[in-house]
């Protein structure tokens, strides 16, 4: 009995854990660690803002400038333009050296490309010499046109107050700026391209080998500057031009690359060229010649850095000419030249040339640059007579007096009545408006023509017929009459016709 007690306090099996799956548990090989791969690396710092030189900034603003926006040049076209000339000189390492006040701003170079190629295909398409431009013309009778002063009808006078009104400061950084900081936007967060496609490959490549030595890029792909005569491509080019062309007259071309000195006229040619074309601009009247002589010779002064009393002159007469036919393109960038050239005191009449940009904004409704311009005058502008006489014009637009606006439209001193024929129609159909409305049951035509500045009842009375208003002229015994209380509103539908802003071409 002992024994078999000890046998039962005993254990009579071996003790094993209990299988809690089916599955046969086997030990995971132990997995490697992957190789340790060193971080990459950028080549390229982190780059901040580029610090652009103010002569930039004040090229970029000049060329956003309501005043410099030409009416068949879109803003879309202006900004490429500008972001193409910025980032070649960019490329080429040549923004600080380059002369951003004398460069042409973009509107301007897209406007000379235009104009080029339609006088290429006017002279290839005609032997003779072209006869003019039918939009250029100004659309009136010759005997308006006789009343009024002509380009070289001006005295040679020189006004003592001279326009040293600044250029109006905007933000130094603008949006366009924010664009053009970063040629690439990969670069800018940091992310190196992709060069898995071969198409974009190639272009790096290019672009790389390219641009490796800014000396060695060919002188087409550079931006305008001026050069010397023997300019090498390992040397740049040291200080301005002196041309060697003898011909008084020289087709206008625009400027792909280095100007050569010999298709170049100096100072001395360029003054005779000057006295031939205003011989030959009163003799023939042939104002496309003439501009394209003009324009050729304003090229030849900017592509020499030549600034004195000549350049004033020669940008006066060009403006008064455009002024005369009605071509504002022209009158803007010869205005625009002439503001930087009286800053200097060079001379000139720079009183004149401030009215004249008074009624140009008074022609745009550009309020914005008006008063600016009245913000900067001096006692002395203000006291000008041409300058007064556009400061009265502006006061009586603004208090609606047509009275007193018609009665300084008849007494426009210099060629400021080619100015305000731009905007005299529409003062009149809002004067007609309110004549409808004030004066019951109708009114002499003669009254309408003396109150509008008319020259004759005729003309008054072809104004009317020419806006649909023939129904509302009566012939009595005692003369014709408008018969404003049938009229009443009529005349407010072709106002805001003409009211209406012009589509950009």
């Amino acid at each position: 009995m002992a024994h078999m007690q000890n046998m039962s306090s005993s254990n009579a099996f071996t003790a094993v854990n209990a299988r809690r799956t089916f599955i046969r548990s086997v030990a995971p090989e132990p997995i490697p660690a992957p190789p340790a791969v060193p971080a990459p690396t950028t080549n390229n710092p982190d780059r901040g803002k580029r610090e652009w030189p103010p002569s930039v900034r004040s090229y970029v603003q000049r060329s956003f400038a309501e005043e410099n926006t030409l009416p068949n040049i879109s803003r879309l076209e202006m900004e490429t333009k500008l972001k193409f000339i910025i980032s070649q000189s960019v490329e080429a390492g040549t923004l600080s050296n380059m002369d951003w006040d004398q460069l042409p701003l973009p509107q301007v170079m897209i406007q000379n490309e235009k104009e080029q190629t339609e006088y290429t295909t006017q002279i290839s398409s005609s032997p003779s010499r072209p006869k003019g431009i039918s939009t250029l013309t100004h659309q009136g009778t010759n005997e308006a046109l006789s009343k009024k002063r002509k380009s070289f009808d001006l005295e040679p006078a020189t006004d003592a107050a001279i326009d040293n009104s600044p250029w109006r400061s905007t933000d130094s950084r603008t949006v366009f700026e924010s664009r053009i900081s970063y040629p690439d936007k990969r670069l800018r967060n940091g992310t190196a391209p992709d060069h898995g496609s071969s198409k974009s490959s190639q272009v790096l490549d290019g672009r790389k080998k390219r641009f490796e030595n800014t000396n060695t890029a060919p002188i087409s792909m550079r931006p305008w500057r001026p050069s010397s005569v023997n300019e090498s491509p390992s040397e740049e080019p040291k200080g301005p031009i002196v041309g060697r062309c003898q011909d008084l007259e020289k087709k206008f071309f625009r400027l792909n690359g280095v100007p050569n000195p010999d298709n170049v006229r100096p100072v001395a040619v360029l003054e005779k060229t000057l006295e031939h074309l205003k011989s030959k601009w009163k003799q023939e009247r042939n104002y496309f010649y003439i501009c394209d002589q003009f324009k050729s010779l304003r090229q030849d002064l900017t592509v020499q850095h030549i600034k004195n009393g000549f350049s004033v002159t020669a940008y006066e007469i060009h403006a008064r000419i455009a002024l005369e036919q009605g071509d504002l393109s022209e009158y803007n960038q010869c205005q625009t030249q002439l503001r930087a050239l009286y800053a200097q005191n060079l001379g000139g009449h720079p009183t004149e040339f401030l009215a004249y940009r008074i009624l140009y904004f008074l022609h745009t409704s550009n309020r914005t640059d008006m008063n600016d311009l009245l913000a900067n005058l001096t006692p002395a502008e203000k006291n000008d007579p041409v300058v007064r006489h556009a400061l009265d014009t502006r006061s009586a637009l603004a208090l609606g007096n047509y009275h007193r606006f018609f009665q300084l439209y008849l007494d426009t001193p210099k060629m400021g009545a080619y100015l305000m024929d731009m905007f005299v129609g529409k003062e009149r159909l809002s004067a007609l408006s309110v004549i409808c409305r004030s004066y019951k049951p109708d009114v002499k035509l003669r009254f309408v023509t003396e109150e509008l500045g008319f020259e004759s009842d005729d003309e008054s009375a072809r104004f009317v017929c020419d806006h649909g208003g023939q129904h509302y002229l009566e012939e009595r015994h005692d003369g014709v009459r408008l018969l404003t209380s049938k009229a009443l509103n009529f005349f407010e539908t072709p106002l805001k016709a003409a009211s209406a802003p012009k589509p950009v071409i």
